[in-house]
């Protein structure tokens, strides 16, 4: 005789394990991405360190997002098997435990391994944080929690780069990764700490038939596809736009320093309000409705940046981040709600909506240099602005797709 499976109803707001699990992911989310992109800042440092050339300190980057994504397609079924809350832990403590490492690596091939080592360490969490959310939180309040979280990737993003950067000034490279890193180990303290256990988490057979027939389930479905697509060209555009806004923020007319650049990235905080703002939207109206609002505001941040002057040229860049933020957080919890409702597979369809990712910021935030040689701030504008239309195309197109959860 089976003993019956007790499914909990899910935190809510006010729960104090609502509040717990919200501050744990803030924190996983702060430092995994806080880390991630740690190096970008530090490129100039790594060329005079290393004796290396500047495309070769790119690599610090590409390859742990490289690791990244690569290992986010192992990581999804590996969570169905030893479940969500022991993987986030050991891969945001992982991670932080890598970085310390990176920060005092004698050679520059020990630290690209490290870099791509601990690109893999970081997919436990990006890879499941969705569906443990789905999970855990009552369904009332799904949309919302995911917005919080994307908000601690939000604020980890513009963190990494500026914490970095101020340090470097302060110390040089090593300081800078110490420091990074040391934020990352009191993060992964507080993951541990505050992350509430699974309640409704129920591991899956561990047999690859098994593995292989919930990762078909969660490729044949036309909404998760769509949501692929969504992941893939709306942070494509996104990236694009940053990478070619280095170029213009620091030639003629505006001619700013590197470190004035830099702190473009503080409208990231747009992202981390914009994203908490659309999951409650969300919550209220449906994701149907949210999701191509937040299309068009990404689309008429890309316009507002075509103008001249300097002040324009920002909220453009912050009206555009606000928008592709609320995109990205309701469109992941998307991911994981509509997986679940199909029947499992929820830590593969998350894997999936961030290998898109991943894939969407190589392939075309790589293509914004070639825009900015050939047209300037228009070619990188067109570029973007034809990913958002096509981001836009496919949410409308969820509008038609028979629904399987309250949306």
């Amino acid at each position: 005789m089976h003993t019956p499976v007790v499914v909990q109803p899910g935190y809510r707001p006010g729960d104090p394990g609502y509040r717990r699990l919200s501050v744990a992911l803030f924190a996983a989310g702060l430092a995994t991405f806080a880390l991630l992109y740690s190096t970008q800042p530090l490129l100039p440092e790594l060329v005079d360190a290393f004796d290396v050339s500047p495309s070769q300190s790119a690599f610090t980057v590409s390859l742990a997002t490289l690791g990244l994504g690569i290992a986010l397609l192992i990581a999804g079924p590996v969570s169905e098997v030893i479940g969500r809350t022991t993987l986030m832990r050991w891969s945001v403590a992982a991670t932080a435990g890598i970085a310390l490492l990176c920060a005092a690596a004698p050679t520059w091939h020990t630290l690209l391994a490290l870099r791509g080592l601990q690109g893999v360490a970081m997919a436990g969490l990006p890879a499941v944080a969705m569906a443990y959310l789905r999970e855990e939180v009552h369904h009332d309040s799904h949309a919302r929690a995911s917005g919080l979280y994307i908000a601690g990737t939000a604020v980890g993003g513009m963190a990494g780069r500026l914490i970095a950067g101020g340090l470097a000034d302060l110390g040089g490279w090593r300081v800078a990764s110490g420091g990074i890193a040391l934020m990352g180990v009191l993060c992964a303290v507080v993951v541990w700490l505050l992350l509430p256990a699974s309640q409704n988490f129920h591991p899956s057979p561990a047999g690859p038939k098994q593995l292989m027939t919930q990762t078909g389930r969660v490729l044949r479905d036309p909404a998760l596809l769509a949501l692929y697509g969504i992941a893939t060209t709306a942070v494509g555009a996104f990236v694009a736009v940053y990478n070619g806004a280095v170029f213009r923020l620091s030639g003629a007319p505006y001619d700013l320093s590197a470190g004035a650049t830099g702190l473009v990235f503080t409208v990231y905080l747009l992202g981390s309000a914009g994203s908490a703002t659309a999951g409650w939207l969300a919550d209220r109206y449906g994701r149907r409705a949210v999701v191509p609002a937040g299309c068009l505001v990404t689309l008429a941040g890309v316009a507002i940046s075509l103008a001249a002057p300097l002040p324009l040229v920002i909220a453009g860049l912050a009206v555009m981040t606000a928008g592709f933020f609320a995109v990205h957080g309701v469109a992941s919890g998307w991911v994981a709600a509509r997986a679940h409702a199909g029947g499992g597979g929820t830590g593969q369809a998350a894997s999936l909506y961030l290998f898109s990712f991943y894939l969407g910021s190589s392939v075309f935030g790589g293509l914004a240099g070639a825009a900015w040689s050939h047209g300037g701030w228009s070619g990188v504008a067109l570029e973007a602005g034809v990913l958002f239309f096509v981001t836009l195309l496919l949410a409308l197109l969820l509008k038609n797709v028979p629904s399987k959860v309250r949306n």
